[in-house]
């Protein structure tokens, strides 16, 4: 059913046993978050907090924490949603089989949103303190909305046409902010609502905010899908909650969503910011302080039944892969339109989804002979790296559909094992320095600032990797490499002293010459990755991912044996060595409050309400 409320949606999972009810007191100070993320990870229903720490107003999370739910939720409204997609993809296969249509053509038919003069959400007012205070992690600067529905309009060109609905993190205490008049707004780089702040700044003028909590479920799907620039977040949710979103206009500069549960109004000065954070956030790290946005706040209502919805965030999987895994589900098959020659795209969720992203492209311009250095690979990453938010990726590997057609990009060993088996390290490494990279990354040299590393691999396997160590196996002594283990086949994980223990990273001071006879002492490891645990990052391929690419910043962290520099590009004729060492400069790693954990363990104990559940 296309639900219209969030509590529509609470009802009828609770009605269906995909929802639990805490009815003990929850402190929204870390004690809310632990419980959310303990359930998560159990693969665990709905959690409805009916009685919050603070405030009157209950809250529920976890409301997408499985894929079942997820479609169950949407069940109604994905088959249609996909025929629309398809549609634009080819319109003529649609029509071969138009069994669909009727279906997709209702779901269009809801792309407009409905003008309305009233609604519950105006039926109450209260104050930001009054809100629930969640608190997350333990070194998080004060409460912060987690699922918030950001709206602006353009200001030279102002209607819902051009607005942007965007999930941008929002500070409500904490910090230098007025109470109850001043929140934070922090959002990355390339996000809608920065053109819109733009505009703002350069007219001179207030940018005019209004942040909705809570609605209809389709509205924060619709908030986080990367949708091409000047296309409505609005007309999407429509689609997907299956009913055109209603918008009160008359009560203010930009309409007000009518169903939304909380909606908190103001305006942006565009001569004044404040320092934001620090936040645990989905990197599996906390972002650290500058300098963001301020939300004047002017009004604060809520509806009458209203509930707060909040999830949580922090290293991946959380709740959040949920959206990933529903994003790619619904526009996966748009990419080889976007992208001519590129097969798939898979922004890797255990790497913090911007630092890793896995291609399939194609070698489609050989006339003759075989594929022996990628060509048309190349263009193909310049195409993806020029794409919205996919321009923010760090590591790019990317390999030919036709060297084997069965190759997935979510079966990640099995991509790894491919490229590591194919790659020429003294020709197939292409830096981007000096560069944009995720706000929330820390590795590189500051704030959106880093590099970027394509790896291309094309043509028949070059060289036979290593499953296990070898028996006999030593490393060379010269480079006081400790603790080798295997992470998957070709990659070799070892320990390194320290970082800054004699200097600086991986160089020649450090480590002794990085010859290639040193080199060839690791035959059938063309990937060597330095760390400060090497059992704990081998011990699965999701720690692999985190540690070696959230930890790593191309330019500065990766070397090689052999490694040289011909007309500007840099290459190694021995093994690639990535430094994934925690530096100086990176944010520290989230942990919890073990006094807090405590507290939550008697929740799960048999009598109580999440009993059996971890």
């Amino acid at each position: 059913m296309g639900y219209r409320t969030l509590r529509q949606c609470v009802n009828d999972l609770d009605r269906s046993g995909q929802l639990v009810r805490i009815e003990q007191e929850i402190d929204p100070y870390l004690e809310a978050a632990e419980v959310h993320r303990r359930v998560f990870a159990a693969g665990g229903p709905a959690t409805y907090f009916a009685h919050v720490k603070g405030t009157r107003f209950p809250m529920v999370s976890n409301l997408f924490g499985t894929m079942e739910r997820v479609r169950y939720i949407f069940r109604d409204a994905l088959a249609a949603v996909r025929t629309l997609v398809q549609m634009k993809i080819d319109p003529a296969s649609v029509l071969k089989r138009p069994v669909g249509l009727f279906g997709a053509g209702r779901a269009a038919l809801t792309t407009l949103p409905r003008h309305v003069s009233d609604g519950p959400v105006l039926a109450n007012r209260t104050s930001i303190h009054d809100l629930p205070q969640l608190v997350s992690w333990p070194g998080d600067g004060g409460a912060f909305i987690t699922l918030p529905l950001v709206y602006t309009e353009h200001p030279d060109q102002p209607g819902w046409k051009r607005s942007n609905l965007g999930m941008y993190r929002v500070q409500m205490s904490g910090g230098d902010y007025g109470a109850n008049d001043e929140v934070g707004l922090h959002y990355q780089i390339h996000r809608g609502i920065g053109v819109h702040h733009a505009a703002a700044i350069h007219r001179g003028e207030p940018l005019r905010v209004n942040v909705f909590i809570g609605g209809a479920p389709a509205m924060s799907v619709a908030a986080v899908m990367p949708l091409p620039e000047g296309m409505s977040e609005l007309s999407f949710a429509g689609a997907l909650a299956r009913h055109r979103i209603p918008l009160i206009y008359g009560h203010g500069p930009l309409p007000v969503y009518a169903e939304a549960d909380f909606c908190i109004t103001g305006t942006i000065d565009p001569n004044r910011t404040l320092p934001e954070g620090p936040f645990g956030d989905h990197l599996g790290y906390y972002c650290k302080v500058h300098d963001f946005p301020v939300l004047r706040v002017e009004q604060v209502f809520h509806r009458q039944d209203a509930i707060w919805p909040f999830t949580v965030v922090g290293r991946p999987p959380q709740e959040d892969t949920m959206f990933g895994q529903l994003i790619h589900e619904l526009t996966g098959p748009i990419i080889p339109t976007v992208i001519p020659g590129v097969k798939a795209v898979h922004a890797i969720d255990a790497a913090g989804v911007h630092p890793l992203l896995l291609a399939i492209g194609s070698e489609r311009y050989v006339p003759y002979g075989e594929r022996t250095r990628p060509q048309e690979l190349l263009t193909q990453t310049n195409a993806i790296l020029g794409q919205g938010q996919l321009s923010l990726a760090k590591y790019l590997f990317i390999v030919a559909a036709e060297d084997d057609p069965a190759l997935e990009v979510h079966d990640i060993e099995r991509f790894f094992t491919h490229v590591l088996a194919r790659v020429d390290w003294r020709r197939d490494l292409h830096f981007q320095t000096e560069t944009t990279i995720d706000t929330l990354d820390y590795s590189g040299t500051g704030l959106n600032t880093g590099s970027k590393l394509v790896i291309a691999a094309v043509g028949p396997p070059r060289c036979e990797l290593a499953r296990e160590l070898p028996a006999g196996f030593v490393l060379p002594g010269e480079l006081a490499w400790t603790n080798p283990r295997v992470a998957m086949p070709g990659v070799l994980v070892v320990e390194g002293s320290g970082f800054g223990v004699q200097g600086s990273g991986l160089d020649a001071e450090d480590l002794g010459p990085w010859t290639l006879d040193l080199g060839r002492s690791l035959d059938h490891f063309p990937l060597v990755v330095v760390v400060d645990d090497s059992e704990f990052t081998a011990r699965t391929t999701s720690n692999f991912l985190w540690v070696t690419f959230t930890r790593s910043n191309p330019a500065a962290d990766v070397h090689g044996f052999g490694e040289f520099i011909d007309q500007k590009h840099w290459g190694c004729r021995g093994p690639l060595v990535i430094d994934a060492r925690i530096k100086p400069h990176h944010a520290p790693p989230l942990v919890e409050d073990p006094a807090v954990s405590r507290r939550v363990d008697a929740l799960f104990v048999r009598g109580g309400p999440l009993h059996g559940l971890e």
